[in-house]
């Protein structure tokens, strides 16, 4: 039996209908799986990068952590060392003070307060050996140039009662309180300052060294003359 050329194209239609929806279907699927692999990818990425992003803040607020403490520490030492070089400017002042003024009183005539003079003496031993275990090698000199000078200081007043010529005696000690002491006294001041970069000089290791000498040798002269008087 012939076929109806209409049923045909129909038939025809529909298959072809059919294939075209399939291939619709198929290109849908594609379509959704590629939007759902693009957003896993973009919520992965999303992810990482903010993990990322994460690490490195803190990171850098550690590092920024560590500075600050880092600093804390450099500000705390420094002003410890500040510390430290103000008492040993004002006691070795006040101890150079306390014999200054005892050989005037006893050149006057006038009874003398050992107690005073003991404890400027003791004030500054204490601070001198705290700062022998810090101070650096430069500024060690100085301090210890001026330890020995004091300590022939405080001689001195003892045994100005004993000297054979007091007159002598008295001259001497002005010299020296005047002079040498008070020189050693102010290179210490310097010698802190410079070391903490408040005073900075560009020669100032060699004026260090030429005072320091300067200083030790007045210091042994002047022993000498007082070892002297007491095997006299």
């Amino acid at each position: 039996m012939p076929k109806d050329p209409a049923t045909s194209e129909n038939a025809e239609d529909g298959v072809f209908a059919y294939v075209r929806m399939d291939e619709l279907g198929d290109l849908v699927d594609v379509t959704t799986l590629a939007v759902a692999v693009i957003g896993v990818g973009g919520t992965l990425g999303g992810t990482l990068g903010g993990a990322v992003l994460n690490r490195r803040a803190g990171r850098e607020q550690a590092e920024s952590a560590d500075r600050q403490r880092a600093e804390e520490r450099h500000e705390q030492a420094q002003q410890t060392r500040r510390d430290l070089y103000a008492r040993l400017n004002t006691t070795a002042r006040a101890y150079r003070v306390a014999a200054r003024d005892a050989v005037r009183a006893a050149e006057r005539g006038e009874s003398v307060e050992p107690a005073v003079l003991d404890a400027a003496k003791e004030a500054w031993s204490e601070e001198y050996s705290q700062a022998q275990m810090v101070l650096p090698k430069d500024v060690l000199e100085v301090a210890s140039a001026l330890n020995r000078a004091l300590g022939v200081s405080y001689s001195v007043v003892k045994q100005l009662p004993n000297s054979p010529e007091p007159n002598e005696a008295y001259n001497r000690a002005r010299a020296w309180f005047s002079g040498p002491l008070s020189d050693g006294v102010y290179l210490l001041r310097v010698t802190l300052r410079h070391d903490l970069g408040v005073e900075v000089e560009t020669d100032f290791e060699r004026t260090r060294t030429r005072m320091i000498a300067a200083l030790d040798s007045e210091r042994r002269n002047l022993d000498r003359r007082l070892s002297s008087e007491r095997s006299a």
